[in-house]
Order: structure tokens, then sequence, then C-alpha cells
């Protein structure tokens, strides 16, 4: 007879290794979805045990407590006690701790023991610990506990066999039992905190610190979160990483570039002239090379996010922020969240559930959008490229990179700005809770997580570049195809057709802004995704204009456009809500229509007035 499937859960709090464990137990059979109803997301995968169990290992939302203050703790919490629905009751609950930092997991293991769940506390990262001096008398833990402990070291060869072991004997010494109700509750404050002097005594009884700790974190944190010298840092690191996006990306962005005009001109060369030509060559080749050549660029803009992740000062940047971001109305914790919106601001929406206060994770998802999303870098590059001369300022500083950082800063600028209005005119009453956050040990970063995670996003960029910019495309090269012009007609093909009528329709209403209707053009389909636009100047002019503007579209349109216009669009760019899928799960996260519909007014009320102010400016400076 085949034995039942076994369902295990891992619990633990964040930085706790408990997903590099997950990986290490599933390896590449695993999925990611979404729990039904929320954007909490749920990582399942599979393993079998030394002696042929079947397991189906389920990776919570790591969490401090059971109390269930946010989305990601109530997820964690309903799932170890049954109560969620389509989800297997876990034979078995891990809870993963950092053996360097076991405080808080220890309370945590506390408040799993109360619910009645069998459970075993998993001591990972348990090198680091010894290298460091750290003692855990094991036995003596699982005494006091009242639990099993086991080490493992999750990043290492043969690190969970023992895990794996334990596994085994626990569950096969349990008895089946039927599923009941759990009628546990949270604990109270008093509770809680009584069970933390609980924990602290059995760490105190079972955990030797070394005398002399190791103080390489303590000497790096006493300059980087220096209250002037840490901003200053930080500053420095953005700015240098936008320095690179420009520097760095250069000559691949040039390869790729050079790839796909050859592959125009062979498709020139080598089809008829007609319909098919225009399509593959300005639709295809012209619309989606446009993009794919910013790829080096967001490589890297990823390479460095990565590297500050797995090097441990990403918390750290938070702890800093967090006295300015308390001044414009935000929780420290907002600033996780905020920044992977620098990413996108999809991911960056959906990681406010971190956040516990249902006002302050409105308030983020709010502003998140403002966050200078990698869909808006081919726009700042097409428009700085053709616009902002490469030179250097001061002897070291790449003038194209300076304006970059700056639409950057202008971003993060105006999220703080209208934080701060949301505070004064909507949530007057409200003020933001302290921030609390675990810093974590420095750590060299794994080259090759960072090789897995660039691989993904590249990738997803890649298949955003195939699916939603090629259809995107196919659709502006119809419109900018067709009706076909009259006998005799004395202007361009484009001048006729159904995106020319489209864009003239739209240009009195931006006018006023500088634009002109192959902009409008390009903004309607860019609703899609940003990147669209570029995709979608690069196919109208390169109708308009023929092979030569294909190949040449920056130079082109700095023969078509006015300073006072280019500078207009960058502006536009910063504000204007030009992402649907965004949009969408600013509703799925608030539940709400109307926050949506919130988000997209003021943000085009924004842009709008921005590009108005900085294009009458321009021109009032001599730059129509």
């Amino acid at each position: 007879m085949e034995a039942p499937l076994l369902h295990l859960a891992l619990v633990g709090t964040p930085n706790s290794g408990k997903t590099s464990l997950f990986n290490a137990l599933t390896g590449s059979r695993q999925k990611v979805a979404n729990y039904p109803g929320v954007t909490v997301e749920r990582k399942q995968g599979s393993f079998v045990t030394p002696t042929g169990r079947q397991v189906s290992l389920v990776d919570l939302p790591g969490t401090y407590s059971l109390r269930g203050r946010s989305p990601d703790e109530e997820i964690t919490r309903d799932v170890v006690l049954g109560r969620t629905a389509g989800e297997a009751l876990p034979d078995l609950v891990l809870c993963v701790a950092d053996s360097t930092n076991l405080r808080l997991t220890i309370r945590l293991v506390l408040e799993l023991k109360s619910t009645g769940r069998p459970l075993m506390l998993v001591l990972n990262m348990f090198d680091i610990a010894t290298r460091r001096g750290v003692t855990v008398d094991v036995p003596r833990l699982s005494e006091a506990l009242g639990v099993p402990v086991v080490t493992s070291i999750a990043v290492r060869k043969g690190g969970t066999a023992e895990l794996l072991r334990r596994t085994d004997e626990i569950i096969a010494a349990q008895t089946p039992h039927p599923r009941q109700p759990n009628l546990w509750q949270p604990f109270t404050v008093a509770q809680l905190r009584a069970t933390q002097r609980e924990a602290d005594r059995i760490i105190a009884a079972t955990i030797s610190l070394p005398t002399r700790p190791d103080t390489w974190t303590a000497r790096i944190d006493a300059v980087v979160l220096h209250p002037v010298a840490g901003l200053l840092i930080l500053a420095l690191i953005l700015f240098v990483m936008f320095q690179a996006v420009f520097a760095w990306a250069q000559p691949l962005m040039e390869l790729l570039s050079s790839a796909f005009a050859a592959l125009g001109q062979r498709v020139h060369e080598t089809l008829p002239a007609g319909l098919l030509q225009s399509f593959l060559q300005n639709g295809v080749i012209s619309g989606v090379g446009s993009v794919v050549v910013f790829l080096p660029q967001i490589i890297i803009i990823f390479l460095f996010i990565l590297l500050l992740e797995d090097f441990g000062y990403m918390a750290r940047a938070a702890f800093l922020m967090d006295r300015i971001m308390g001044g414009a109305g935000l929780h420290g914790r907002a600033f996780i969240p905020l920044l992977s919106s620098f990413a996108c601001a999809i991911p960056g929406i959906m990681a406010t559930r971190v956040i516990d206060n249902r006002r302050d994770r409105l308030t983020t998802i709010l502003i998140a959008p403002l966050m200078t999303c990698s869909a808006r870098i081919p726009v700042y590059t097409l428009i700085i490229s053709a616009f902002i001369p490469a030179k250097q300022i001061w002897g070291f500083v790449n003038l194209q990179g300076l304006v970059m950082f700056g639409l950057y800063a202008a971003g993060i600028s105006s999220a703080l700005g209208m934080s701060f209005l949301i505070k004064f005119f909507m949530l007057r009453d409200y003020a933001p809770a302290p921030f609390m956050l675990e810093l974590p040990d420095y750590k060299m970063p794994r080259p090759r997580s960072i090789a897995i995670g660039i691989y993904t996003r590249a990738k997803m960029f890649l298949q955003r570049a195939g699916t939603t910019i090629f259809s995107m495309m196919v659709l502006i090269w119809f419109l900018a195809s067709f009706p076909q012009p009259p006998a005799g007609a004395a202007d361009p093909a484009i001048n006729y057709s159904l995106a020319a009528v489209i864009g003239k329709a739209i240009e009195p209403l931006l006018a006023p802004v500088g634009f002109n209707w192959q902009i409008a053009v390009a903004l309607i389909p860019g609703m899609a995704a940003r990147e669209v636009a570029v995709a979608a100047l690069g196919t109208v002019y390169a109708i308009e204009g023929g092979k030569e503007a294909a190949e040449q579209i920056g130079q082109l349109l700095a023969t078509k456009w006015s300073l006072a216009t280019a500078l207009s669009l960058l502006v536009w760019y910063i504000f204007a809500p030009q992402c649907a899928s965004t949009l969408a799960v600013i509703r799925r996260e608030t539940g709400s229509w109307k926050w949506m519909a919130i988000t997209f007014a003021y943000m085009f009320v924004l842009a709008y007035a921005a590009s108005f102010a900085t294009y009458n400016i321009a021109v009032a400076l001599g730059a129509g």
C-alpha cells in the first residue's frame, strides 16, 4: 500500500534562510502561485525523504508572530491552524531560525507550540553561528522548548540530512488524528510579553554568546548607519548605479542595436517592397528591437539591487530612510515596497502586505507608481541619448547619467511629497507606528543566487517584449499602414493612416504640453506597458521616414522635436499612469475601484501640470 502524501509547512522570521532551505529541499520541483482571493504569494514544492516518503512542502510568508496584523501573518496563521480553504493541514510545522539571532524565533516557537500542531525547530545557518563563537546546547534547548530541534546548513550540500532523518522519525511516530476545528486564539499583549520573557529565559539557559563577538557588522554599521554619512553613502550608491546604467551598458546596447539594424537591412534587401516587408522591418524589428536594446541597462539595475539585497544593505537603507519617510507620513517599512517599485510597481504594491496598518499600506500603494520603474528606462534612455550630449562634467561625471539620476530623484521626491499631502488632507488624525526592524548580518552575495535573479528578470523582460510589446506593435503597424494613401499623394503615407487620424484628434489636448500627434499615438498603446511607447515611436517614425529612420530613431527625434518637447515628455513619464497592469493590481490590493481611479486621476493631473510647466518654461528660455 502506497504511503499517504505528507504535508509540511515552513514557518520563520524574515532573513532566517527559510527560502534557501525550501530551495535546498525541493530544488526545481516547486511552483509559485497566489492564495485564493489575495495577492500573498504561495510557494509549494515536493521532495522525497530518505525512507521514500513523498512530501509536499509549502513555504509560508515570513512572520514574527501569529497575531494576524497583516495579510502575510494571517495566511501563515490560518494555514498552520487549518483554516485556509483548499489548503491541507500540515502534518508537521518546521520553524526555521537564524542560529545567529534566536530571540524573536524562540518566541515564535512558543506561539506555534500553543496551537497544538506537531512542530520541529530548525536551526539554520548553524555553520555561521559556530564560526562566530555562538554555542547552542541543542539537546537542552529541545528539552526546554518541548519540541525536537535539529541543525541545518541550507546552502551546503548534505546540510539538510539531519533534518530529513528527524522528519522521517517524527512522522513515523505520529498517530493518525481526525481533522478538528482549531480554537486557538491570538495572544494578548500581556501574554506576548510573558512569552518573550520565557523565550529570554530559555535562551539564557541554552545559548552562549562569544566573549568577543564578531564586530565586522558593527564596524560597518557605525559608518553606513550614521545619520549624515549614511545618507551620503546611500545617495552615492544610487548615483554610481545610474552612472553605470549608461557607462557599462553602452557597448552591449550598440551591439544589439547594430544586430537589429542588420536584421532589418537583410529583410529590406531580401523581400520585395510591400506590406510584408513593411510589417517585418518597421513593425516587428524596429518596434520590438527598439525596446530589447535596453536589456543591458535593465540587467545592470537589477544587478545592483540584488547585490545590495544579498549583502544585507537594503535593511540599512530602510532604517536610514525612516526619519525622512516618517516626516512625509510614511512608515519606515514602506521603504522596501517602494524600493521594489524601482524594478516594477506591481511587485512593489504587492510587497506592501508586510505593512501592518491598513492606512500605512494604502498610502504606500497610492505612491508606489511614482517610483521610477524599469519600464521607464527605455523612454528615458531614448530621449536622454537624443537630446543630452554624452560629455563629462566636473571631469568625471557623465552628464547623461546625471540627468537619469535627476529623473529618479524627481520620482522619489514626488512620492514623498504626495505622501505628505495624503497625510495632511486625508489622514490628519493618524500617526505611523514606531519603526522596528531586525538588521541582518552582512553576508557576501552568492554568485549563483545573483545569476538566477538576473536571469529570471531578464527572461520576464524578454517575455514582455515578445508578448505585450509585440502585440501592441502589430496594432500600431496596422493603424500606421492603413488605409493606403490615395494615388498621387505627396505627403508621407502615414499621414493618411488611422494612426494619424487618432493622433491628430488627440493632439489639441496635448499641444499645450508640446506633444505632436506622433507622441499622442505612442501614448495610447503605452497604457499597456510604458516601454511600448518607445516601440510605437520607432514604428511610426520608421513608416514615415523609411529605413534610415528605423535605424536611427534617436537622431530622428532630435530633428523632429524641440528640446522643450523632449523635456516635457521626460517629465510626463515621471508622473503619468502609463501601465494598465499596475492599475489592475491597485484595484485588487485595495479591493476597490475607487482607489484605482484616484491613483489614475491624480497621476494624470500631476503629469499634465508638470509637463505644461516644463514645456512653457523651456520655451520661454529659448528651448522651443
